[in-house]
């Protein structure tokens, strides 16, 4: 099996996990607007079809940013299955608290345990390695362009959750913001085992 296929393998596995536990989560108190959930979808979909697709492949965007080898592709592999990994934990922590949507539930809880000892927002962090890991493994610029198409849309949407969890949870979140990183991980942080609970 080649590197394109095996990378829509291993996405098209992560959508199928996506949707199976997507059942079962607490219903929805605060959520956001249908047009900034609409643009944030479409941005969503652009950037899969850029990866995974050929027919974008089109003047700059079907040239090579890095040259084609075997090593290239494994690194992009193992970047991509890295990044899935992270984003697969980071959900099975959340539970019942996960959200699609910039949301708070129903008696909604601070995370601080598993992935989000050191991200605030580690599924973000796992997509964003993922499709920087298969944008290598396909090595064109298309691949480069739904990197920064994603990371401006998660950017602004984890932005706007840390409003949302900072006016819900106060001085618990300030804290929590101080130990755990935005995207990146903050290690030696020192963060204090805690049952209080966070969202995406």
């Amino acid at each position: 099996m080649d590197h394109p296929a095996i990378l829509k393998w291993m996405w098209g596995a992560l959508g199928i996990y996506w949707i199976i536990a997507a059942r079962g989560t607490k219903k929805t108190e605060v959520s956001e607007s249908v047009w900034f959930r609409v643009l944030r979808l479409g941005i969503l979909g652009i950037t899969f079809v850029l990866l995974l697709s050929p027919w974008l492949r089109v003047v700059w965007l079907g040239r090579r940013f890095v040259p084609e080898t075997a090593i290239g592709r494994g690194v992009g592999l193992a970047l991509t299955a890295a990044g899935l990994l992270l984003c697969v934990w980071a959900r099975r922590t959340l539970g019942e608290f996960w959200s699609d949507e910039v949301a708070l539930k129903v008696d909604h809880q601070l995370i601080r345990r598993g992935p989000y000892a050191h991200l605030r927002h580690p599924i973000y962090s796992g997509v964003l390695l993922a499709v920087a890991g298969t944008a290598v493994a396909i090595g064109e610029w298309r691949g480069v362009v739904a990197l920064a198409l994603l990371g401006a849309n998660y950017f602004v949407k984890a932005q706007r959750e840390d409003r949302i969890l900072a006016s819900r949870f106060g001085e618990s979140f300030a804290e929590y913001k101080r130990q755990a990183g935005f995207l990146l991980p903050r290690w030696g942080s020192g963060l204090q085992k805690s049952e209080v609970r966070l969202q995406k």
